[in-house]
């Protein structure tokens, strides 16, 4: 099971000292956070794309390709990656160069987003959302599978006889995850792919992504890509942790009742009770998050959102400490002994062109 971070890149004034970072110091940070990731021997590191203040990450292959040349064994991701405003092209040869750079340490999560007016600032319209999902996802799998492209479809210009370049490393996409907090047409279109699907379930209760994990894996196995225990699944989580449970949640309270994204609403204690957020001591962290497979069952990717709502770095670098040292050791050992056989493991690049290697031998030797 892969463990790891994502960030959303939120600049936000620190409510405990009134000061708001800089754009350059919120990436730098990030930047910080991510060699972080990779020392405390976490697996992944994504970041979102937001294309509107107080966000920073609009340009996440810039910033994951300078991770890449500063790690050695880090999976770089996205959050989000928009392939509703994108264009298709675009990410076809974005993530393969970053392939390239990073030696195959790569994948991406497709998603809509979040923010409606991103839409018309790309030229697109928000009631095309799913449409354009589809469409645009359909056309990115024939630019990175096929050499030789020709296609017409209703959103873009048509593409006559075109290679994307430089063409998947080793002849193997990136593995692609499809996001996505509440809309069943994304986690058809998961199954549909054989793909991942991931639930950013930070703002929702457990029954509501029980259901919506439960209808990819239902799909995917109609469409022949397995079982639905061998679907392919990662979940979202937010953690803030101190050796005691009663000092974290006074160190937190004021960042949480502050946020922009679910400050002035119910309280922490009502949102931890609600919601995967856990606040408190490193046990209750481990016990929390080994709860979330009672309700989805058996999955392969865990990432936590620790850098927001105006924590300083300082801040977020002990809690990644914690989250390294004494966290996620356990939570391997717990997961592993409870996952019974024929459950996959969470795809990497040598194991999906080793796959493809197998597959086109058999192929010769049928």
């Amino acid at each position: 099971m892969q463990f790891g971070i994502f960030t959303v890149g939120d600049v936000t004034t620190d409510p405990t000292t009134g000061r708001t970072p800089t754009e350059r110091e919120r990436i730098k940070a990030m930047l910080a956070i991510a060699l972080k990731a990779e020392e405390v021997g976490l697996d992944v590191f994504a970041t979102g794309e937001h294309h509107n203040p107080p966000f920073v990450p609009s340009s996440p292959t810039t910033m994951l390709g300078y991770i890449a040349a500063r790690t050695e064994s880090l999976i770089l991701s996205t959050s989000t990656t928009l392939i509703t405003t994108n264009d298709p092209v675009k990410i076809a040869e974005d993530f393969a160069m970053l392939q390239h750079v990073a030696d195959g340490r790569v994948d991406l999560m497709m998603g809509r987003g979040n923010t409606g007016p991103v839409y018309p600032w790309f030229g697109k319209d928000i009631r095309d959302g799913i449409d354009l999902a589809v469409e645009n996802y359909a056309l990115l799998r024939r630019l990175w599978d096929e050499d030789v492209v020709t296609w017409k479809g209703k959103f873009r210009t048509p593409l006559q006889s075109f290679t994307s370049t430089p063409r998947p490393l080793d002849g193997v996409a990136p593995f692609v995850w499809h996001g996505s907090i509440r809309s069943p047409e994304i986690a058809e279109q998961a199954a549909y792919y054989g793909d991942g699907f991931f639930h950013n379930n930070i703002f929702w209760p457990a029954a509501h992504t029980k259901q919506m994990v439960n209808l990819y894996r239902q799909r995917y196995a109609h469409y022949g890509h397995g079982t639905p225990e061998q679907a392919i699944v990662g979940l979202g989580g937010q953690v803030f942790m101190r050796k005691r449970s009663q000092d974290a949640v006074r160190e937190f309270r004021p960042y949480f009742d502050n946020a922009p994204v679910y400050g002035h609403g119910p309280s922490l204690e009502e949102f931890t009770s609600q919601t995967p957020l856990t606040v408190g001591s490193p046990q209750e962290v481990i016990d929390r998050t080994l709860s979330f497979r009672d309700h989805v069952g058996d999955y392969q990717r865990q990432l936590f959102l620790m850098d927001h709502a105006g924590l300083p770095l300082k801040t977020v670098l002990e809690q990644l400490d914690l989250l390294g040292e004494e966290v996620v050791p356990v939570l391997r050992k717990e997961f592993a002994n409870l996952r019974p056989a024929g459950v996959p493991d969470a795809p990497t690049h040598q194991a999906r062109v080793a796959a493809a290697q197998e597959t086109t031998k058999e192929g010769r030797t049928a």
